[in-house]
């Protein structure tokens, strides 16, 4: 079982910080959360110049086998499907971090197909997809902690190749009945409030998955007392290997990017596991799965885009890239009142 040693984010620079952006040549808030993140980075890195190198996505897939009582309008073979379309470059995803160069790395932490030695992607298959936890635990818990294990040894490789900055997608057909039962078991609200459409249910079938979740939870009638537990009865292979490359990300120290509803999942059992990761993270973005707002309002937690998107794949984290990019820039280049010569308010 991996041990993670968190600590709280350095407050030692926080006032320096606070006074830097503040003497810089606009009314005091005016760039309003860009603010709140260039004081947050500066924080986490320690340093009054603080910088983002080498950025890197981490995209973990796996299957889940609640997905065979229909809880998606999608087949189970998508995901692999979509694997290889992201190791093609030709998904949303690889459009976005080309676009903001970011690494792509991409994780079969568990999905249902045998890949050929394909190209690019990291081999760390926990198994053919997790069982039906509609019947039975989705996991053993040995299982779930060496996922957890993998998902960290992967991150901390990647950061010791100078990345300071993570971000955390998903791919995974039924990942969004995994997110939601673990939100509704961990936050105690109830299930009927977690479910979303998933990749576009219709009325009908949002009924039916909402109901086969219902059932599962009452089936298992597990507490929130123990997260590693929730997590190998809910969870999927790349949402526990998500949760431990978030865990790693932070006790390293390195900026952490949340994506939409699952990687917000993964965050909340980490959380409960180590509440102090949530000072590492900057939450990418809003999404237009219903739970999510619910989700993010636990947490305590704004994200910087709202713009509809319901994709995964990291790909709000992609998009929300080039803001934090701003935030650091504006700390290290834009001038202060002194040096630009321009008279503060009267009352500063």
């Amino acid at each position: 079982m991996t041990h993670f040693e968190l600590s709280p984010l350095n407050q030692d620079l926080h006032d320096a910080l606070v006074h830097k952006i503040k003497l810089k040549t606009k009314p005091q808030g005016a760039l309003g959360q860009l603010e709140a993140i260039a004081l947050q980075v500066g924080c986490i890195q320690q340093t009054l110049t603080p910088t983002l190198i080498n950025p890197a996505m981490l995209v973990f897939a796996g299957d889940h086998g609640i997905a065979q009582s229909g809880v998606s309008p999608y087949p189970q073979a998508v995901t692999a499907q979509m694997v290889l379309n992201f190791l093609a470059g030709g998904a949303a995803i690889n459009v976005f971090c080309r676009q903001v160069g970011m690494q792509l790395l991409v994780i079969d932490a568990g999905v249902n197909h045998t890949f050929a030695n394909e190209m690019g992607l990291i081999p760390a298959k926990m198994g053919l997809g997790t069982a039906n936890f509609l019947h039975a635990p989705a996991m053993r818990m040995d299982v779930c902690h060496a996922a957890i294990t993998k998902g960290a040894d992967i991150a901390k490789k990647q950061l010791s190749r100078g990345s300071n900055v993570l971000g955390i997608g998903e791919m995974g057909i039924g990942n969004t009945s995994s997110a939601s039962c673990l939100m509704s078991v961990l936050t105690s609200v109830p299930i009927a409030q977690c479910v979303g459409r998933g990749t576009g249910l219709d009325d009908v079938g949002l009924a039916n998955k909402t109901l086969i979740l219902s059932q599962a939870i009452a089936y298992h009638k597990l507490n929130a007392d123990d997260p590693y537990l929730v997590l190998a009865t809910f969870g999927g292979f790349e949402i526990a290997m998500m949760v431990g490359a978030m865990l790693a990300a932070a006790e390293q120290k390195a900026v952490l990017m949340i994506d939409g509803f699952i990687a917000t999942a993964a965050i909340l059992v980490a959380s409960k596991i180590q509440p102090m990761i949530l000072e590492y993270c900057i939450f990418a973005h809003r999404s237009d799965e219903r739970p999510h707002q619910a989700l993010l309002d636990y947490l305590r937690v704004k994200p910087l885009l709202d713009i509809g998107l319901r994709l995964g794949e990291g790909t709000g984290v992609a998009l929300a890239y080039p803001l934090v990019q701003g935030a650091v820039n504006f700390l290290n280049e834009m001038a202060s009142f002194e040096s630009a010569g321009i008279s503060k308010r009267v009352d500063a």
